[in-house]
């Protein structure tokens, strides 16, 4: 009644991985490169710094952002990409070749909340993406070094509305940075703590994190000196207050796509597809067993090289197709995100089947099918399904149901596949009858 059909593994994955430059040049943005399925870290640093045209004096710093937290640091370019899941959200930050006496600058978003009753006010929770950059070290840095350069972080998000301190800003930045950005100098000065030391900038409500874990207020007394904690990492929260949002629009800092999107996959995108005919042929094939599986020979009493092959001589009413995605060996297990192009209506089996006696022409179609969505630790499963008595295709994920266009309903989650026979009417089937 059904057929677990193989497919072809793919040598190479598609990463999508959002870049934020940080310094006010540019707002974030997603770029999807392509890697080497059982490449490393480093190898995806080099196709998003080939694909954002990072320039020689900076380096691409990759996180992973969970609960718009950073979850962790991929600093190590001999890590495994497969430890980064499909269902991960990476983000990458451009920032200065600049490794002595420097450290991290880490800005977290938080927003109040609406209770459920929507009268009382929570606390301050994070949301959206937090941005890194660098501070340096050398001299005693003041809470208006901290001012300065959170402000050149945000300047991309400032509205067209915003008042003309940030103009100031802006230039002055642009002087510190323009003519030397090639140049060590300029990478310097891109993390200097003394940035628009002589020109104006809006005052935001930063609160920076000691080492006891306290808030200091860095609203006030902008050249009173920060004391650093040791760690590489300075964690500063941002409040964004309805008021602060009406001079900025933090929309860019709360789209942080996934690493692989499933969803419908365009034409476009389908430039080989693998056939599902293609597939069962595979299935269908002579395979010679290999030297550790030979045939045990009962006459004989050795063990001989032989080979096997699979014949279809009778197909069913309902006929399930499983596409095997995951795969198991020795080294590892992982799931293939192959696209198989399947038939939705007139899924002709007849030249499949070896029992050449029976006339009657198969055909199938497609009435549901099964998606798989994640990697082999998690995932999720939705179904799409064709009402008869509509004629019309659903979505079902878990308690949503929607209406969906024929054309999406195949994509590269496909899982299982449900085909009905459908009545011939060709001469030799009547002429049987």
């Amino acid at each position: 009644m059904y057929l677990s059909l193989p497919l072809q593994s793919t040598s190479s994955r598609t990463m999508t991985v959002t870049v934020f430059t940080c310094d006010g040049t540019a707002l974030p943005s997603p770029c999807t490169v392509t890697v080497p399925k059982q490449g490393r870290c480093k190898d995806l640093i080099q196709a998003l710094s080939n694909a954002c045209s990072l320039k020689h004096n900076e380096r691409l710093l990759l996180v992973e952002v969970r609960n718009h937290l950073i979850h962790r640091f991929l600093e190590d370019p001999l890590l495994l990409l497969s430890t980064i899941k499909d269902d991960d959200r990476v983000a990458a930050y451009k920032i200065p070749k600049i490794e002595k006496n420097t450290k991290y600058l880490q800005l977290i978003h938080r927003r109040r909340e609406q209770s459920s009753d929507s009268h009382t006010v929570s606390g301050w929770k994070p949301y959206g993406t937090p941005i890194v950059s660098l501070i340096a070290c050398d001299d005693p840095v003041t809470r208006g070094d901290i001012q300065a350069i959170v402000n050149r972080m945000l300047s991309p998000l400032l509205r067209k509305s915003g008042n003309t301190d940030h103009t100031n800003s802006e230039t002055s930045i642009t002087k510190a940075t323009g003519d030397n950005a090639s140049s060590d100098a300029g990478a310097t000065n891109m993390v200097s703590n003394s940035v628009n030391k002589s020109g104006r900038t809006p005052t935001l409500p930063l609160l920076l994190v000691d080492e006891s874990n306290a808030c200091i207020d860095l609203s006030m007394g902008e050249d009173k000196v920060v004391k650093l904690p040791p760690s590489n990492t300075l964690l500063v929260y941002i409040d964004w207050s309805q008021k602060l949002l009406e001079k900025y629009d933090t929309h860019p800092l709360e789209i942080l796509p996934e690493v692989l999107k499933y969803g419908p996959v365009s034409k476009k995108a389908r430039t080989e597809p693998l056939s599902l005919y293609t597939c069962l042929e595979a299935f269908l094939r002579e395979e010679p067993l290999v030297p550790q599986d030979m045939w045990y020979c009962p006459q004989c009493k050795e063990r001989r090289q032989a080979s096997k092959k699979l014949d279809l001589w009778r197909l069913p009413e309902v006929l399930v197709i499983h596409l095997k995605r995951f795969s198991y060996s020795r080294a590892m297990k992982h799931k293939l995100e192959t696209f198989v192009n399947f038939p939705i209506q007139d899924f002709d089996l007849t030249n499949y089947v070896a029992n050449k006696n029976n006339s009657r022409r198969q055909l199938y179609e497609l009435y549901a099918l099964t998606n798989h969505y994640g990697s082999m630790g998690s995932g999720h499963y939705t179904a799409h399904i064709k009402l008869l008595d509509e004629n019309r295709w659903y979505n079902f994920d878990d308690s949503h149901i929607s209406p969906i266009n024929e054309d999406d309903v195949n994509t590269a989650a496909a899982y299982v596949l449900f085909y009905r026979r459908v009545k011939s009417d060709d001469a030799s089937a009547s002429n049987g009858a």
